[in-house]
């Protein structure tokens, strides 16, 4: 090597050390540039920057996960709805089944069966039934049909009889019970 060429003292562990190597830099923290207070608080505001930043993108990645998991959920909402009539229909079916009590008969069996395993699978899938007699009249769960005399003082503004069974989707209500409120 020629002695005009200078020898890196970061990648060349021989070289001799200069004036304005690294270690210099950082050894002589007694003398800091004039403008110290200016470059601190530019720091301090790109940090700040940097922080709101993450902090948005960690709530948008929050959000369209639930968004994600909301829109998984109800999914099979429009299906279910669809099929409430039918299970509405299979539920008069089994209860004049009881009322018969003709249990004996096979065809009955099988319609008590498949109403079961529907009303299983349905569970399954997130439905639940809204239980609605004997409970106080609330509009946010209720629709009433009609108002009838109340037979006693403590039955006035509750459900006498649910019409038409109001359900749930995984808390969500999907069709809301229709009922006859003691007035």
């Amino acid at each position: 090597m020629e002695e005009n060429e200078k020898k890196d003292p970061l990648t060349d562990p021989g070289a001799p050390e200069s004036e304005g190597t690294a270690t210099d830099v950082f050894e002589n923290t007694d003398e800091q540039p004039a403008d110290s207070a200016a470059s601190a608080d530019e720091v301090q505001e790109l940090k700040d920057k940097y922080l709101r930043l993450f902090a948005e993108f960690d709530n948008y990645k929050k959000r369209t996960v639930r968004e994600r998991l909301d829109l998984m959920r109800s999914a099979s909402q429009d299906i279910l709805s669809s099929l409430l009539p039918v299970l509405d229909d299979f539920d008069r079916a089994r209860k004049i089944a009881e009322d018969q009590q003709k249990t004996e008969d096979p065809v009955i069996e099988g319609l008590l069966l498949v109403y079961q395993k529907l009303h299983a699978l349905l569970r399954q899938k997130g439905l639940e039934e809204m239980d609605a007699n004997g409970q106080p009249f609330d509009p946010e769960l209720h629709e009433a049909i009609t108002e009838i005399p109340a037979p006693a003082p403590d039955l006035k503004g509750k459900v006498l009889d649910t019409v038409e069974k109001g359900y749930r989707l995984h808390d969500k209500i999907i069709r809301y019970a229709k009922v006859v409120v003691g007035a």
